[in-house]
């Protein structure tokens, strides 16, 4: 199921753990992950994709750097 930023927002609140907190944690720069929540950014590829998908912005797949060159197959 896809959630909405204030979905996320108010998780978030309820469990007490700051968006910094979470981006940390997962490796992303915590700028980067106030930017998707708010929609400035696109997260159609790279880390803002990531972000959207562990979030549950989006639906998707997170490929993993060392399986890039085969992650699509002829």
């Amino acid at each position: 199921m896809v959630r909405t930023p204030e979905d996320i927002k108010s998780e978030f609140k309820r469990k007490g753990i700051s968006i910094s907190d979470w981006a940390i944690a997962n490796g992303f720069p915590p700028n980067l992950v106030y930017e998707v929540l708010a929609e400035r950014r696109n997260p159609t590829r790279g880390k803002t994709h990531r972000i959207a998908v562990m979030l549950g912005l989006k639906n998707g797949e997170i490929v993993q750097e060392s399986q890039i060159a085969t992650a699509i197959h002829a």
